[in-house]
């Protein structure tokens, strides 16, 4: 699943990023990096999603958010 279909509360675990060099390198600085969790804080379904990664509140256009790819964590486990 890609992190854009997240709804809002939702979190995910990274599990890998897609794209050229330049976008990796760009998310993973960024703290996008695999068994990551992320949570889902505002996603309207177009326009720009934010995140809260590592502590960190991030805003990612639609584009970069199709470019990782998440593990949904059900209530209970994973």
């Amino acid at each position: 699943m890609i992190l854009a279909n997240l709804a809002p509360g939702q979190v995910g675990v990274v599990k890998r990023l897609a794209g050229g060099w330049g976008m990796v390198s760009r998310l993973a600085a960024f703290g996008f990096t695999p068994d990551a969790k992320v949570e889902m804080v505002q996603n309207f379904g177009r326009g720009p999603i934010i995140v809260m990664v590592r502590g960190t509140r991030i805003a990612l256009g639609r584009g970069e958010a199709q470019k990782i790819i998440v593990s949904p964590i059900v209530e209970g486990g994973e």
